[in-house]
This record gives structure tokens, sequence and C-alpha cells, in this order.
């Protein structure tokens, strides 16, 4: 972030510098800029061109996100922070696809039911005022970090475990890129998984850091934004039984999500229940170490959650297990279709 001198003003302060305060890191900018803290205090979520440039549309976000995708040093595993020559130069993930909801849509409120999420998810409304779009994308992981996990029985393979820590690295960098070509076009947004009013809580018996972002108010393995059902709704895929979304592109990778007030049309399918790409085929219950999915019952977030801790501690401080999203028939693509909306 650049440095200027005290007294100079900020106006082309950057949309990623922006990103630093809204965060919730208001000290970082007061440090930096002692003399505009009432100017960026007022200033807007983004700022905004009187409705923005009518260039910006879905396709030029998308195309985009693909460059950045293949042109971005962070989506490749680098020799200074590869677990092993394995995965020296390997690429953590393949093109992305999007879906666009309307910030209205009704199925958002759906989401607010204790049976699905809860009355502490917040509506895009809620996060950003005058939201008239919801941005929902997937980035599947590369084939090279799939067949690694699959060849482990047990433990995550070196190349998941850096799909899940610097591959949500690359995921937060393509939302700040993402929400930058939206602020050059005029447009506000917000990334609710880097937002302040962020939350989200793990299983029982954890300390405050390992519960969650300041999640103690809320029920046990949830958020306040959940970016599989933010997906589900912008009609990106279906859940499965081990409670991973399925999309054209399978399940294996990771979302990501804005809410905006750049208008589009709304492009997804929408689909009559939660498992309508899941085939049943009970390959996820299969390839789960420490047998935590069933038909009966889908996932036991408990005793997922308890094997998770044991990865932790023995790879700590990265973790992630992804057994039940590899050497499956939705790995890489979509196989049941029992209907849509």
């Amino acid at each position: 972030m650049k440095r200027v001198a005290h007294g100079e003003p900020i106006k082309n302060i950057t949309a990623r510098e922006l990103a630093v305060f809204y965060c919730g890191q208001q000290r970082t900018l007061f440090l930096m800029y002692p003399s505009d803290m009432t100017f960026i205090s007022s200033f807007p979520l983004r700022p905004s061109n009187r409705g923005g440039n009518d260039t910006m549309n879905k396709q030029v976000l998308i195309d985009a996100a693909i460059r950045f995708t293949r042109s971005s040093e962070e989506n490749i595993i680098s020799d200074p922070v590869a677990l092993s020559e394995s995965v020296k130069g390997l690429v953590i993930f393949d093109d992305p696809i999007f879906s666009f909801a309307r910030a209205d849509d009704d199925l958002f409120s759906t989401l607010k039911k204790p049976s699905v999420i809860g009355e502490h998810f917040l509506l895009p409304h809620e996060w950003l005022e005058g939201a008239k779009t919801v941005i929902s994308f997937f980035l599947p992981f590369s084939e090279a970090v799939r067949t690694s996990n699959s060849r482990e029985s047990t433990w995550p393979s070196d190349g998941w475990l850096h799909g899940r820590i610097e591959g949500q690295a690359f995921l937060k960098s393509m939302c700040l890129k993402l929400q930058d070509d939206l602020a050059e076009a005029g447009f506000r947004s917000i990334i609710p998984l880097t937002d302040s009013r962020f939350r989200s809580r793990s299983g029982p018996g954890k300390t405050r850091d390992e519960a969650g972002k300041g999640g103690q108010g809320i029920p046990y393995y949830t958020s306040n934004w959940s970016e599989r059902h933010i997906a589900w709704v912008c009609g990106l895929g279906s859940f499965g039984l081990s409670r991973g979304l399925v999309t054209s592109k399978g399940v294996a990778g990771r979302f990501g999500s804005l809410v905006t007030d750049l208008q589009v049309e709304p492009d997804g399918e929408r689909h009559e229940s939660f498992l309508s790409f899941c085939s049943s085929c009970g390959s996820c219950i299969k390839n789960c170490p420490v047998n935590a999915i069933s038909f009966e019952h889908g996932k036991d977030q408990d005793i997922c959650s308890k094997f998770q801790d044991e990865i932790k501690e023995k790879f700590k401080p990265r973790y992630g297990c992804g057994k039940c999203q590899v050497g499956v028939p939705c790995e890489k693509n979509m196989p049941g279709r029992r209907g849509k909306i």
C-alpha cells in the first residue's frame, strides 16, 4: 500500500486500499492517512459514478476472472512454500464458472430458516444498501490437485493442503480483483467473506479462535454468509450427501461471491431440491476415512470436525481433507439431474 505525505489528499486511493478499511482494519489507514480519516469514514463502500459504466457486464467480469486465474502467480505453488518437490509449480485452480442472481431473490430469504442456516444469515441488502446483484463463482481444483488427493486414502495430500490454504488466499485475491474492476466501472460492491461483519462458527469444544470469526452467538457449523448456499441460490449447482455443492465442473473446488449494485440478468438454473444433482451413489460415504457420511443423515459434522482437528494437529498450520470430493462421480462434473424449478 502506497504511503502519502501527511496532509496530502487521497482522492487516488485504490479500491484495494479501501478494502483494508472495510475489512475492519481502520487503524491501518489511520496510521497512514491521519489527517484524512473524516474523508475515509464518509466514503461510500465503493466509489460510484452515478449508476456506473455501461461497458461493465457479466461477461466482462467473467473474462477478467479467467485471465486472472490463468496469469496470476498466486495460482501456482511457488518453491519457497511448496511442501514437497512434487507440488512445486503446481497449478491450483482451473478456469472459474460464474452465476448471477437478483439481490432481492426470494430464495435468499429461505436461508434464514432454522432448518437451512438461520436468522443470523444476512440478506444481500443487509450487506450492501442498494444491492442489485449477487455474483457467485466456483474455482475447480486442477486435475493435479484432485489426483494427488485421490491417491491418499486417509490423510490429505500436499497438493490438497496447498489448495485449501494457498487456494483460499488466491480466491480472496480474485474477489478483490473483481471488486477493483467493479469500482473502476463505478459500481459499489462488498465481499462478505472479508467484511468485518462476517461471522462463522465451527463445532463445540473449540476455543474462540478455533470456533470461527466472532461466531459465538450463532449455531454451530454455520455462518451469516454461506458460500455454498449462495452458489445454490445463484444456480451454480445443488448439494450432495457430503454437503458439498455439485456444479457443472464438479464438487472439488472453492466458492466465492460478491454483492454489488451492478444490475445484470440472473442466469443460473433453479433447482427443486438441495440434492438435484446428487446421484446418491454412495461413493463419498465409502471414501470418508472416519465414516462421517451416511445415506440416512448425510454428513455428521461433529465426526468430520473432530477429524479435521486431527489433521490440523498433524499438518499445522495447514488443514483440509476433501476425501468426499475426489474419486467420486461428481468430482469434476454433474452426474445427476433430478429436475429444476
